[in-house]
């Protein structure tokens, strides 16, 4: 998960309509439509999935207009943190993809192999370490092997989805999973599993005070595919293929029927 700077304590709750919010960001408490279904491939599992979410329109505009999540630096989109790594196998897979990259796919080469590319935080985590103000691993503008993630651009070459050789957290961004297990009144327990959008929440409380986030924002919202085709790729790897092929059926069954939508995505083009 993404970290930002914990809340100072006495620090108000974040205001409705933070000044720092980019006018075109439509906020994050709106009507959703939610649909649950059990996990095909595992009976004590059940998704709860963000059909408002899903079924939007929202696409990557990294280097086409983003913002960044720090004023003053567009450039850098979501990196300028550097990525947390889930746990120690996310790490080691990292690690093996970054040995394939060459002066010429990663900018910072020189810097990352003779000193490191891993720090920790505050708490003692360990993530991506950030070189000149963001993630080492970002190629800047005007670099001759592109700009934006070694990481992803690696995969790129190599024929590979990005999801392969990024950090747990890279690639799963901008949708959020998380676990809860949820006790039923026959006294059964069964693990739900959501799958949802990454806003300014899922930061934690300095999300709140970030410059600009991409999810609810009109600028973003401009694909010609909905999150669940565009992500398929990530989805299936998030949730297995059977219980991506529930979330196509739920999804299409909601285009298809549903005019004009229910709870249709706040940041969405208006139909």
């Amino acid at each position: 998960m993404p970290k930002t700077k914990k809340a100072k304590p006495g620090k108000a709750k974040a205001p409705k309509n933070p000044a720092n919010k980019a006018q075109d960001e439509q906020g994050i408490d709106f009507p959703r439509a939610w649909v649950e279904f059990p996990d095909p491939a595992d009976d004590e599992q059940v998704f709860r999935c963000d059909l408002t979410w899903l079924t939007s329109r929202w696409t990557c505009i990294f280097g086409s207009g983003c913002q960044g999540i720090e004023a003053g630096r567009a450039d850098d989109g979501c990196c300028t943190l550097g990525a947390h790594f889930s746990d120690k196998d996310d790490e080691k897979r990292v690690a093996g993809h970054v040995a394939r990259l060459t002066p010429e796919l990663w900018q910072f080469h020189d810097v990352g192999t003779e000193s490191g590319w891993i720090q920790t935080d505050e708490d003692g985590d360990r993530q991506t370490r950030r070189w000149n103000g963001s993630c080492i691993f970002q190629n800047r503008p005007g670099f001759a092997g592109g700009a934006g993630c070694s990481l992803h651009i690696l995969a790129l070459k190599e024929g590979k989805e990005p999801l392969e050789t990024k950090p747990d957290v890279c690639w799963q961004l901008p949708v959020r999973r998380t676990y809860d297990w949820i006790e039923r009144p026959d006294d059964t327990k069964v693990l739900q599993i959501s799958i949802g959008e990454y806003d300014r929440r899922g930061w934690g409380p300095g999300g709140h005070d970030l410059h600009w986030w991409c999810t609810s924002a009109t600028s973003a919202h401009g694909a010609g595919e909905p999150v669940y085709v565009t992500y398929k790729p990530e989805l299936t790897e998030l949730m297995g293929k059977e219980a991506y092929d529930v979330l196509v059926e739920q999804c299409e069954a909601r285009l298809a029927s549903q005019l004009p939508l229910v709870a249709p995505h706040p940041a969405d083009p208006k139909r």
